[in-house]
Parts: structure tokens; C-alpha cells; sequence
């Protein structure tokens, strides 16, 4: 069988379709299976044992030219399925001129064309529904109905890269930042929770090359004696091997909230201006997530994040107190001064 998968929008998306990745290779472990994703994001899916080649889309340069080119490739493979995660109009325009049979969610625009149409489905608080359950209903009709978690492979490199950062010691991760600003926790929340730490503890402040003044400004607030910034060092499977080992790892509603998924590792989700609701939750053995427990009539103000707060306030963010993360059950034992 030969199979391709379509996630051509952020990372964490991408890193949430692994799971589709370890269902199907568990059921076809000789199967061919190709993944697509956009520019910059296939170094996620590097050295993955059970993918033979990663297709990259120029999503930000000659987007459609980028897109009939990877059309002809695609038809001239020949899949048997191609499997479209996404709801977005391009990637359902290249499924169903793929020339194989075909798979995605309702809201596609071109689904009406797709061999099968999958509901697309959110849930609500007291049942929600997992973003990783809802890319699995996508192959129920090839594997069956078992919940399967994301997984990412960093290297030996990578593992290597990240004890040579520990050096043996015991670590947290934070990653402060994100794209949107009403899906992060504010600067000086983070400061609080640094500086109620242990004066022994490592701390690594995770983000990209965009986000080092951001974890700057944090280091130097807090004062901390254990605070390093990695934000720009390390690669997304050395940042998801250096948060494998962590006794915690402290991250908004984002990609580094995934990475510590797949490769199951500790971690506490803030959640400010979205909902746990929208399904995507951390699924690590140990994970806790926390938000705020007041009452807001304007949370969420929207599926996804926003840059401002609508309103001016952010109280969906400053509301959630940092004793919240200090509770027994997700706070190891010597994480916080006495």
C-alpha cells in the first residue's frame, strides 16, 4: 500500500499527525507512507523510521506554482490514498487532483469530491474531543478506532546535544511564547513562576530565533541564578529531546505543548484565551493543564488566537494566579523554594 499525508499548516499540527504515522504503520508495517507538509516544517519529520520521503510545499513563495508542481508529482506516484488532515481550500484543490483515492474533513471546500467525507467535529467541556481523535477518524476505514499518540524521533544528535546542555542536572523547560499573543502568558507571570524556584534548579527558556528577546527580558527580570535561554539553539527535535529528560516543562497552548506529547514527556499547559474544549490538550502520562477558574463571558473569543486582547483587559491570562502551577500533583518534589 502506498500512502500519503497532507498537514501543510503549523507545527504543532504537524506533530499532532504523527499519530496518523504510528496507526497506520502498526497496521501496514510494509506499507509506503509520504507526508507533505509546508516549508520549514520538515525538519520535524527528520530520520522518521517509518516515512520514505517528506514533500515540502513553498507555502510563502510561488505558492500556487509550488502547488501544481507538487499536484503532477503526487498524480505520478500513484497512491493508494491520499489523506488530507486539513479544512483549507489548497490542500483539498491538490487531494482531489491526486488521481488516488481520497480522504478529509467536511468543512474542506472540495470534499463534495473526496472518496470519503469525515465529520469534522468539536466537542464541549464536559466531552471534548481530541484533535489527534479527530485526524484518526480519518483512517478508521483503513486501521480502527484506537487512540494512538503523536510521536517524534529526535536523533542521537539531538539527545546528545541535550545532555551536553543539562549536564546531569535537574531541569524545567519554559516555553513563554507564541505566534498569538492571547494564547501566552503574560511576561510577568512567567518572572513569578521562575522566582518562586528552587535556587538550584536549571531552568530552560525554549522558543525560536524570533522569540530570544522575549526569553531575554524574562532572564533578566527574574533574576534567577539557574536561568539559561536555548530559544534559537536548537533545532525543534533537539528542543523536544531536551524536554524528554525534564522533571516539568511549562508551555502555553502551542507547538512546544505537542512536542512534550510525542515524546511523552512531563509538561503543564496554560490555556488563556482558548479552551481545553478545542482538543488539543496535552496526552504525556504526566500532564496538567491549567486556566483561569473565573467566569469570563468573552472566553474564548475565538477557535484560534488572536493578536490583542478584543477587549483590553487579558483577563483570561491575568487571572490565573501562579500558585496554580504549584500544586502538589504537578509540581515534583524540590521544584519551588521551601
Amino acid at each position: 500500500m502506498k500512502l500519503l499525508l497532507v498537514q501543510t499548516a503549523f507545527i504543532g499540527d504537524v506533530v499532532l499527525a504523527t499519530a496518523l504515522i504510528e496507526q497506520l504503520h502498526q497496521f501496514y508495517p510494509d506499507a509506503t507512507l509520504d507526508f507533505l507538509v509546508r516549508r520549514g516544517n520538515e525538519s520535524l519529520l527528520a530520520g522518521h523510521p517509518h516515512l520514505r520521503k517528506v514533500l515540502i510545499w513553498e507555502k510563502k513563495k510561488e505558492k500556487y506554482r509550488s502547488l501544481l508542481g507538487l499536484i503532477r508529482q503526487i498524480r505520478r506516484e500513484r497512491y493508494d490514498w491520499v489523506i488530507n488532515c486539513q479544512r483549507f481550500a489548497s490542500s483539498g484543490l491538490l487531494t482531489v487532483c491526486s488521481g488516488s483515492q481520497t480522504v478529509g474533513f467536511d468543512k474542506n471546500p472540495f470534499s463534495r469530491l473526496f472518496t470519503r467525507r469525515v465529520s469534522h467535529e468539536f466537542g464541549t467541556r464536559e466531552h471534548p474531543i481530541h484533535e489527534i481523535a479527530r485526524n484518526l477518524r480519518l483512517i478508521e476505514h483503513l486501521t480502527n478506532t484506537d487512540f494512538v499518540r503523536p510521536r517524534l524521533y529526535p536523533s542521537v544528535g539531538d539527545y546528545e546535544q541535550a545532555v551536553t546542555l543539562a549536564k546531569h542536572q535537574r531541569y524545567v523547560c519554559i516555553a513563554p511564547t507564541s505566534v498569538w499573543l492571547t494564547k501566552q502568558y503574560p511576561e510577568h507571570k512567567w518572572v513569578e513562576l521562575i522566582q518562586a524556584f528552587a535556587a538550584d534548579l536549571t531552568v530552560f527558556l525554549l522558543g525560536g530565533p524570533g522569540d530570544v528577546a522575549d526569553c531575554e527580558r524574562i532572564r533578566a527580570a527574574a533574576q534567577h541564578p539557574g536561568v539559561q535561554v536555548v530559544a534559537g539553539q536548537l533545532s525543534f527535535l533537539a528542543s523536544a529531546a531536551l524536554m524528554e529528560k525534564a522533571v516539568m516543562n511549562y508551555v502555553n497552548d502551542s507547538a512546544p505543548l505537542h512536542f512534550a506529547s510525542a515524546v511523552n514527556a512531563p509538561v503543564t499547559a496554560v490555556f488563556c484565551s482558548t479552551l481545553p474544549a478545542f482538543g488539543f490538550t496535552p496526552v504525556s502520562d504526566q500532564h496538567w493543564v491549567v486556566e483561569t477558574t473565573h467566569a469570563l463571558s468573552c472566553r474564548p473569543c475565538g477557535l484560534h488566537g488572536k493578536k490583542k486582547c478584543p477587549l483590553g483587559h487579558f483577563n483570561c491570562a491575568n487571572t490565573i494566579e501562579v500558585e496554580a502551577f504549584m500544586m502538589p500533583s504537578a509540581a515534583p518534589k524540590g521544584l519551588h523554594k521551601e
